[in-house]
């Protein structure tokens, strides 16, 4: 029989422990080693199963709490644990400390979140990096607040068929049993947001909050019975649905998740934020709510134009997507009836500027659609990419955007991703690092320095620990996966010998989009199967990772994978564990010794799964992209090596196939085996010590949220401060900006002159140039005249890029001006240059904003 109804009975603690309901709301238990060891004390079994407090707590029996209760012991534990929560959330730490004039609040917008397991609000890299950006911000005291949305069913639980083909299910999460409160009302009421939707009734969320930390997580529900079934089910799973289905879930993010921190303010008098932060352009609407705010809500009275100003001081814009397939755009014409200036989602707040926001009105666009990054750029005063070979990517997949600038002026920046060192880091080895007093959480360079002072034969046992736990932990993946698959235990028995904690290990584990190649290490069966039965130097492979429910594409990749991995004959080296998650996760990193990485060059974004690795004492062996483009130094892993520029993608392919094989069997296999007299890989721990010292303090995530506060937030809340007060800066900026796009045309660099150097120049002389402009009716202080020089091709382009801006001199009749100034030739070598006029404003963040250049 099926039940009517079903809700979750909380369980009522004794008065002595009432801290574990304490502790186990604040999500801060999911990389405290502390709060674990308390909750596995309270059942350690239940612990194993579950690794979530709040249902732990549900299932445990009255009897235990009363015994719990009564251990003196147990008790003055738990006591220690609450008051350090407590002073780790009223303390003041690095950003209290060390940053002056720093914003009051951060609105941190993402599709998703990786926190936990036991909150499953993710699908990949892009949910686990805004989750990492969480607790580090919360262990620096910056003070974030995070915006998301509750999805129903998460991503989807994945499992294979008999066949190896991807099935996806979608297991129902109630509230009441994840780590989340309801944001109330002073009368008990549950706090909500509406949106008004065409055609009508209003979209109704709940407002839901996680406390990661120090930060806040709001997550948006549109379960609430006001809304019809078609409303209820915007927040049903992550990347789901349609398009008209994911135009709403943006919106609901967006729109509704501003709305969710004006709620939030209100009722906990927590500061408005400062500075918004779109991560990834799915909340590119946040911007255009904000607007509507300023022009036509409660606190109105600027125009269009002015409130755009405002909006973008204050936004940040990170870019993930390396590749145009993955991202958001939708019909133009479904965007004009959602923002009918009538009765659509923003009343008031005119169509045509809505749309005009994410055209995509350059070279090679598509008119017909409306393009979510576009939007975020153009709302976002800063933008950014992943890495720094990201970021070069994304200023040319966008050049269209500015036109007139080289791709190296696009203003689109790089702050590389880090990870999370407490939650990535293996127990044993923060264990080990607490043993020799290392300050892992102060002092980032200590981390790397720690292991020095450690014999190489207890890391490589400490590593052969985490190896066999990863093999113990596969081998039950594996019986459960093959069980649900139709086997019998019958079938199974080999699974007992299946990989071995004394055989070099390998990792992949991802999402699976066909730039990622999943398959390229069965380019050549025979020789992996080689490399996998070598009676002396043997590997083995755990693989892991879910292709989304509309790739068919991904889902053979797998199934193809799988298949290989099915054989008698290779079965207990290569392994396919379904259902990738952060649980996995946890065991997989520590345990493998080199992690594989092999996507299509340039389109990794990041890929900060190889970090987490490297901090475990892996090794990577990946292809030059993402983060590994720029840190790997040539002894710290191996880099396979990319056919770059070989056309035919099944040529490319084979190639880079081959050399991963060559670095396999020529260099990673011997240094593994080679061992000493006391059975330790003398030369393999030297490279992973190696690795530790140049990876360790750069792959960290409170470095990364550093360079976010100092390179992008603090920067966006000055601009915001300083165009705020009565507006009056903003409807300055705004004016400013129109009279120079309006006079723009009448702008030319009419002559250059110069002296001082001739044909045959010397390194050291000075190249002194006159450049007369007619500034079309602005004046010398609208604009910067710019000296631009550099390297000279063959074909006269100018390479490796400088600019000086030259001094106005004289002015002329008919708004003409004659601008000077000097360079010194400081190298030898081809020398070319130009002069160019942009726009001068003290409240623009960078020369190329508004995308305007007149050349000589």
């Amino acid at each position: 029989m099926r039940a009517i109804r079903r809700f979750t009975v909380r369980p009522v603690l004794p008065e002595p422990l009432a801290a574990l309901g304490e502790l186990a709301g604040n999500l801060r238990w999911s990389w405290h080693l502390e709060t674990q060891d308390v909750f596995a004390h309270v059942d350690p079994e239940l612990w194993r199963q579950l690794q979530d407090p709040v249902r732990l707590l549900g299932s445990v029996s009255p009897s235990r709490f009363d015994e719990l209760a009564a251990d003196q012991e147990f008790l003055e534990r738990l006591g220690r644990v609450r008051d350090d929560l407590r002073g780790y959330l009223a303390d003041d730490l690095w950003y209290q400390r060390e940053v002056p004039d720093a914003p009051r609040a951060i609105a941190y917008f993402s599709p998703e979140f990786g926190i936990a397991a036991a909150l499953p609000q993710y699908s990949g890299g892009l949910g686990i990096l805004a989750g990492d950006h969480l607790k580090a911000a919360s262990d620096l005291g910056v003070p974030i607040i995070g915006v998301g949305l509750l999805y129903r069913h998460g991503y989807f639980a994945q499992s294979l068929s008999r066949e190896g083909w991807q099935q996806e299910s979608y297991p129902v999460l109630d509230p009441d049993e994840l780590p989340i409160t309801a944001l109330r009302d002073g009368d008990g009421t549950p706090a909500e947001i509406a949106i008004a939707m065409p055609g009508g009734p209003d979209l109704r969320a709940r407002i839901w909050v996680a406390r990661v930390g120090r930060v806040p997580l709001l997550l948006l529900d549109t379960d609430v019975d006001q809304n019809p079934d078609h409303y209820t089910d915007v927040t049903d799973r992550l990347y789901g649905g349609g398009s008209e289905h994911r135009l709403r879930q943006e919106l609901l993010l967006g729109v509704g998740g501003v709305r969710a921190l004006r709620e939030y303010s209100r009722l906990t008098s927590a500061p408005v934020p400062e500075v918004y932060h779109t991560n990834e352009g799915h909340a590119g609407f946040q911007g255009l709510e904000r607007i509507r705010e300023l022009t036509v809500g409660e606190d109105a009275g600027l125009g269009f134009d002015d409130a755009l100003e405002m909006a973008r001081a204050s936004t940040v814009f990170t870019t993930h997507t390396p590749v145009p397939a993955g991202i958001d755009r939708f019909d133009r014409t479904l965007i004009a009836q959602y923002f009918a200036t009538e009765g659509g989602v923003l009343p008031g707040v005119p169509t045509d500027r809505v749309l005009a926001l994410g055209a995509e009105d350059y070279e090679g666009g598509d008119p017909a659609v409306f393009n979510m990054a576009v939007m975020g750029f153009r709302l976002g005063q800063r933008a950014n990419g992943v890495s720094q070979l990201h970021g070069h990517v994304s200023r040319d997949m966008f050049n269209g955007l500015w036109p007139a600038f080289d791709e190296s002026e696009v203003p689109i920046g790089s702050i590389t991703n880090g990870v999370h060192l407490p939650t990535w880091l293996a127990r044993e080895f923060r264990e080990l690092l607490d043993e020799i007093g290392a300050d892992i959480d102060g002092d980032l360079g200590a981390f790397a320095r720690a292991l020095d002072t450690v014999p190489f034969s207890r890391v490589w046992n400490i590593k052969r620990d985490l190896r066999e736990r990863l093999v113990t932990d596969a081998r039950a993946r594996l019986r459960a996966s093959w069980s649900k698959r139709g086997a019998v235990d019958a079938e199974l028995g080999w699974i007992d010998e299946a990989l071995s904690p004394d055989v070099l290990t390998i990792g992949f584990a991802r999402r699976v989009p066909s730039y990622k190649r999943l398959t390229l290490m069965l380019r050549d069966k025979d020789r992996l199967k080689r490399l996998l039965l070598d009676p002396e130097r043997p590997i083995q492979l755990v693989i892991a990772g879910k292709a989304h429910p509309a790739d068919e594409g991904g889902k053979r990749l797998i199934q193809d994978l799988v298949r290989f991995a099915d054989a008698a004959d290779v079965r207990h080296r290569i392994v396919f564990l379904p259902n990738y998650d952060i649980g996995m996760a946890q065991q997989l990193y520590p345990g493998c010794d080199v992690w594989l990485n092999n996507p299509l060059r340039p389109y990794e974004a990041c890929g900060t799964s190889g970090m987490k690795a490297a901090l475990n004492g892996g090794l990577n062996l990946s292809i030059l992209d993402g983060w590994w483009d720029e840190w790997y130094d040539g002894e710290n892993g191996w880099a396979i090596p990319s056919a770059d520029g070989v056309a035919d993608p099944d040529k490319r392919d084979e190639l880079e196939a081959a050399a991963l094989y060559d670095l396999l069997e020529r260099e990673i296999a011997p240094r593994f085996y080679a061992r000493n007299s006391e059975g330790v890989p003398v030369r393999w721990m030297e490279m992973m010590r190696h690795t530790l010292e140049s990876l360790g303090p750069k792959v960290l995530a409170t470095r990364m949220v550093r360079d976010y506060v100092g390179q992008l937030y603090a920067p966006a809340a000055a601009s915001a401060r300083a165009l705020d007060g009565d507006f009056s800066g903003a409807i300055e900026l705004a004016a400013w900006k129109r009279r120079v796009r309006d006079a723009w045309q009448g702008v030319r660099v009419e002559h250059v002159e110069s002296h001082g150097v001739d044909e045959a120049a010397e390194v050291g002389a000075e190249l002194n140039v006159q450049a007369h402009v007619a500034l079309g009716g602005l004046t010398p202080d609208d604009v910067e005249v710019q000296l631009v020089y550099g390297r000279a091709d063959a074909d006269d382009q100018l390479r490796a890029v400088h600019s000086a801006a030259l001094a106005p001199r004289e002015a002329f009749s008919g708004g003409r001006c004659a601008f000077t100034g000097t360079v010194r030739l400081d190298r030898a070598g081809p020398f070319g240059y130009t002069v160019r006029v942009v726009p001068r404003n003290p409240h623009l963040a960078s020369t190329a904003e508004l995308g305007l250049a007149a050349l000589a």
